[in-house]
């Protein structure tokens, strides 16, 4: 039997009865991060990193919940499990399942750059690795961030200069958090969606230093945001509540921008290409250095990525999984 299985339910591993980001409700959960395509609600135990925890409590509500420090065991049933940064989002993991001398690690959703923000990614050797792979594709290959917000701030002061509102989008957890990191407090103030905002509220009661933002509201006027950028979730972009805001620039800073319609095709005058995903080098880099052989591919470009693996000489494989990666528009209903 293998040590992990893909069930109806998620992740399995039989021997210590335990699922790992599962996607219908299980006894004992295992989280990678906080993102709604692995944080479910309606298990009875979850157990997180500590930096995880928070925005977990955040989205599921009042469930049992414990956390481990990166690098921490926990033995269950003979097998041993350890979270490792995953590079993804701020308290992501993989995590290590041990037992009888094999050795398999599930990656969650990662990336290798550091960037500033999140616990920067960690190789952890296995015998069989778990990996996303949703920009699996030689297409996929990001330019460094500093690049990325360099050209960012640059239209969001050219906005500013032509008298029109500066419109980005980004996840409210991980995505926003990150290029607000990356903006230029100099050009003009930064303002947030109320998904965002709550976020941004946890993520700094638990110690995690922000730039300034300012909560808009519904009765908000375009005048008092003169100058200023607005970061919003996917799913408000098409909504009233930015259209009021009109003459605007509407940038999307997203993985799937390395195509070249992409912002023609969502109805945006900017794309950049951003994603807390790992690109198609990342992807190769992190499984080699892992020395498995043995890898499974999961969310993304699965058979295409699995068959080039092969040829590379792994025993790999694809499997499909609830998991979404950043096709998941993980706000929706969280448009407060």
């Amino acid at each position: 039997m293998a040590l992990l299985e893909f069930t109806d339910r998620g992740i399995y591993c039989a021997q210590a009865d335990v699922y790992i980001d599962p996607w219908k409700p299980v006894r004992r959960a295992l989280i990678t991060h906080g993102h709604g395509d692995h944080a479910r609600p309606g298990h009875d135990y979850y157990l997180c990193t500590c930096t995880a925890r928070p925005v977990i409590r955040h989205r599921l509500g009042p469930i049992n919940i414990e956390t481990v420090d990166y690098g921490e065991s926990r033995l269950i049933n003979g097998v041993r499990f350890s979270f490792h940064p995953a590079g993804h989002i701020l308290g992501s993991a993989q995590i290590r399942v041990e037992y009888q001398g094999e050795i398999w690690v599930v990656s969650g959703d990662y990336k290798l750059e550091n960037d500033g923000l999140a616990e920067a990614f960690e190789s952890v050797p296995c015998h069989t690795f778990i990996t996303e792979c949703t920009f699996g594709l030689p297409r996929y290959k990001w330019q460094p961030q500093a690049q990325v917000f360099a050209d960012i701030n640059a239209w969001w002061a050219q906005n500013q200069a032509e008298g029109k509102t500066t419109v980005l989008t980004g996840y409210a957890l991980g995505k926003a958090q990150r290029i607000m990191q990356g903006l230029n407090p100099e050009i003009g103030p930064i303002f947030t969606h109320g998904a965002v905002e709550n976020v941004n509220e946890v993520l700094r009661a638990q110690g995690i230093l922000l730039p300034k933002s300012s909560r808009l509201a519904q009765n908000t006027k375009k005048n008092q945001i003169a100058g200023g950028i607005i970061i919003v979730p996917p799913s408000a972009v098409n909504s009233p509540w930015v259209r009021r805001f009109i003459p605007s620039s509407l940038g999307i800073a997203s993985g799937w921008m390395a195509f070249q319609d992409a912002p023609r095709q969502r109805n945006a005058d900017r794309g950049f290409i951003l994603s807390d995903h790992a690109d198609w080098d990342e992807l190769n880099q992190a499984i080699a250095d892992t020395g498995a052989e043995n890898v499974i591919a999961t969310h993304g470009y699965t058979e295409q990525f699995s068959q080039w693996l092969i040829k590379q000489g792994y025993n790999a494989q694809a499997v499909k999984t609830q998991f979404e990666g950043e096709v998941f528009d993980e706000e929706k209903g969280q448009q407060e």
